[in-house]
């Protein structure tokens, strides 16, 4: 078992801030990266809102740099997933993983959010071939293209008014006659001459060619049952988002939605557990924003040890005892 000051569990905007300010603190963090470094944000094509970049810059261009910025200072990223943690007695906490196991004075949790799927026939099989959950991830592909949005809220609008820059049509399919978006971003929906409206339907399945390359939706009109075929050449889902907050057990107090439930200073109900980014934030899902939160989150764990320096256990050069 590893003794640390600080886990950070997560390798997203909001967990890479974290190890940098922890980092800098001299607490030398370890960063437990999951299966993608940066999570959603790695795997962005362009990212053009991120202050100090005007000239826009990829998804893993920034998360590398965010990297190299923590380890600059002593952070430690291991390629590795949670599997179970121990909140329970207090600090020190247990978090292990497929590969090791860590005893942590503190722990920021920053393991984000992940998007919803249809759980259709042809989602799974072609996501990467024309399905995608990320219009400015994949936007760029389909120039010149027609494609299909799923989905009836904030998400579903802004990307599908954000993928008319690239693409020939965006069609907005919804299970109902109306939407769930906010006033303004449908009234720019439906300025949008690239922009129309498939109501009271669901995507019943996903069709490809020859080259596994999509072609088409099935659609069922929800009111008669009825089944069609639309011709399209991409499908973007964009029908929400589930916390990755399952690993910690209920250990952890969540709104009705999974996401961790957190104050000002980014506590969760646990003393020394804090979270930041995605996790804890379900309205604004941007990198500043989760940038933000995980300097709160590190410098109110920063604070936390600093106030009980005098009951921690001493660091080992390695390990300590199981």
């Amino acid at each position: 078992m590893r003794k640390e000051r600080v886990v950070i569990i997560g390798s997203g905007p909001a967990g890479l801030t974290a190890a940098l300010y922890t980092a800098r603190a001299q607490l030398k963090p370890v960063v437990i990266a999951g299966d993608t470094l940066g999570g959603q944000v790695g795997i962005t094509h362009e990212i053009e809102n991120y202050p100090g970049f005007p000239d826009t810059l990829s998804g893993p261009e920034l998360v590398e740099r965010f990297k190299a910025h923590a380890e600059k200072f002593g952070a430690e990223v291991v390629f590795d997933m949670v599997t179970e943690v121990d909140f329970s007695n207090g600090s020190p906490f247990t978090v292990k993983t497929y590969n090791e196991t860590y005893s942590a004075d503190a722990v920021i949790v920053t393991i984000g959010a992940n998007p919803r799927h249809l759980n259709i026939p042809g989602e799974e099989e072609y996501t990467g071939h024309g399905v995608s959950y990320c219009g400015t991830c994949d936007g760029f592909f389909f120039r010149g293209k027609d494609v299909v949005v799923v989905g009836g809220g904030d998400s579903a609008l802004e990307e599908g008014i954000f993928l008319t820059k690239f693409a020939n049509t965006v069609n907005v399919i919804h299970r109902r006659d109306e939407l769930r978006a906010g006033v303004q971003l449908q009234d720019r929906a439906k300025k949008n001459e690239k922009i129309s409206f498939t109501w009271n339907s669901v995507v019943e399945e996903i069709l490809a060619d020859e080259n596994s390359s999509v072609r088409a939706v099935k659609l069922k009109d929800v009111n008669t049952n009825e089944i069609t075929e639309k011709p399209t050449d991409g499908v973007f889902i964009f029908i929400g988002h589930d916390p990755n907050s399952a690993v910690f057990g209920g250990q952890l107090a969540t709104n009705d939605s999974g996401y961790v439930i957190t104050d000002q200073l980014y506590r969760t109900n646990v003393e020394g557990v804090f979270a930041a980014g995605e996790i804890q934030d379900e309205v604004w899902r941007q990198v500043a924003t989760s940038v933000g939160q995980g300097t709160g989150a590190a410098m109110s764990t920063i604070n936390w040890l600093s106030e009980h320096e005098d009951e921690l256990q001493p660091l080992d050069a390695a390990t300590v005892a199981e």
